[in-house]
């Protein structure tokens, strides 16, 4: 299971990591100490959060997170696969990307919600890279 760090998780939801910091003191995000007692966010903790906070607008503070040629770093709140066919689900800051893509697709880049993505977006088309 991926795990993210406060500075990471502050990056991916687009805000500073002292807004991160007083989310998880607040506990509204679970945190864990690592050995070297670094807190660390659960990637399924950090994506269902991720979620709230873009239904919320809570995660707007200055425009600090930007889409450098198209490219779009986040997490993946939710993976539905079909026998051919697989929809994915982004969430990169305030913005929620979903992305429609072959099952073998998702199963090769071995996407599961928590883990960090960046969706890549040229006209219409959102191409997902495994971070």
């Amino acid at each position: 299971m991926q795990t993210y760090t406060i500075g990471q998780a502050a990056r991916l939801l687009g805000v500073s990591p002292d807004t991160a910091r007083r989310w998880a003191d607040a506990g509204r995000v679970a945190t864990h100490r690592d050995d070297s007692g670094r807190r660390l966010i659960e990637g399924p903790d950090l994506a269902a959060f991720s979620v709230e906070i873009a239904q919320s607008g809570q995660g707007d503070e200055e425009e600090t997170y930007t889409s450098v040629r198209n490219a779009f770093p986040g997490i993946v709140t939710a993976v539905k696969l079909g026998d051919v066919a697989a929809q994915v689900e982004i969430q990169a800051g305030p913005h929620r990307l979903v992305s429609l893509l072959t099952r073998e697709a998702v199963e090769e880049l071995g996407l599961e919600v928590g883990m960090q993505a960046t969706a890549r977006v040229k006209s219409t088309s959102v191409h997902i890279d495994r971070a």
